[in-house]
């Protein structure tokens, strides 16, 4: 009895996991190509950046609250990032009092001051004004889609894509160092901080007790509301790099670049083992999150599977990937 027991256990961790491959693997049978250390490069570049947001994302699910407004607050910071970083000789520029090219470290420093705004009026909403992480992100979501378009749409001769970058700033995001993406270096680097701060800091062991258990953490003496405070700010620090890449990445930035990303790198977290009833979650099981999300979203572009079937499968995904956790859950009770 106690064996079926551990069986059944241990189908329920992996279960997901086991679809997740059965599906990659049905991809691979349908085009072998598919495995073409190309697109396993391609793949993992463009996890990157969704994979810096879930890093983020994933403090707030450790703090049993989530963060919905990440996408849009990815969008004004990669708006920012562009809009500074167009080519000096793009007649349309938003900016054409900029007539030499800026620092790149310009451009990233007010995107991450850009994103931690947003991210502290979150943990403002939770930490000192007690409300729950859905509704204030839900709010913000909306402020920071808004400030998006107003920005945008202030441009000289109406709303338009912010494209034509400069070359350098092309040329840090999209290119190589060492036979690897630069891409995949940047999400490494942050996913080792990262690591770093969960595990080997008093803020990341803080993080997890108020997680676990909220009354228990304040009265063995932690203080609640800055903890979860310099968890949003570390949030929106990571948000801030994320958008500076992205706009890089896709080189033109409208008023939809960032939707859904919120929803990617949730599901990414959850996937990895995060928990939504908070105090449980790894980086590496984020990393391999994001990279089992990338590679589905991939393969069904890949497959040239109807982009609205693509919406239903990710549901599904997400649906399964928190039914499992809470049933872990409960299991545990």
């Amino acid at each position: 009895m106690d064996k079926s027991k551990k069986w059944n256990e241990h189908l329920l961790d992996y279960a997901l996991y086991v679809i997740l491959g059965i599906m990659i693997l049905g991809v691979v049978i349908a085009d072998p190509s598919f495995l073409s250390i190309n697109n396993m490069w391609k793949i993992l570049a463009q996890a990157s950046t969704r994979g810096i947001l879930a890093l983020g994302v994933a403090g707030m699910i450790v703090l049993a609250g989530t963060d919905l407004s990440a996408g849009r607050i990815l969008g004004c910071g990669a708006a920012i990032s562009a809009s500074l970083l167009q080519s000096v000789t793009y007649a349309s520029r938003m900016y054409k009092g900029i007539t030499e090219p800026l620092p790149l470290w310009i451009p990233l420093a007010l995107s991450i001051l850009v994103c931690v705004v947003f991210c502290l009026i979150n943990g403002f909403g939770v930490a000192k004004l007690h409300m729950h992480a859905f509704i204030i992100s839900l709010g913000t979501q909306l402020i920071a889609y808004g400030v998006l378009c107003l920005y945008i749409d202030s441009q000289e001769g109406g709303a338009q894509p912010l494209a034509s970058l400069d070359p350098r700033y092309i040329e840090l995001v999209n290119g190589w160092t060492l036979g690897m993406p630069n891409l995949v270096w940047f999400l490494l680097i942050c996913s080792a901080i990262m690591w770093v701060v969960w595990n080997k800091t008093t803020l990341g062991k803080n993080m997890f007790a108020i997680g676990g258990n909220t009354e228990a953490a304040a009265v063995s003496g932690v203080n609640v509301a800055k903890n979860i405070m310099l968890i949003y700010l570390v949030a929106g620090i990571l948000y801030g790099i994320a958008a500076f890449l992205e706009a890089g990445r896709i080189q033109s930035v409208t008023t939809a670049t960032g939707t859904n990303y919120d929803l990617d790198a949730i599901s990414a977290c959850v996937i990895g083992g995060v928990s939504f009833n908070g105090g449980v979650g790894t980086i590496p099981g984020i990393l391999v999150g994001v990279v089992i999300l990338q590679v589905i979203n991939y393969s069904l572009y890949y497959l040239g599977v109807n982009a609205y079937l693509q919406y239903i499968i990710k549901g599904l995904i997400i649906v399964l990937a928190v039914a499992i956790d809470v049933r872990k859950y409960i299991a545990k009770k």
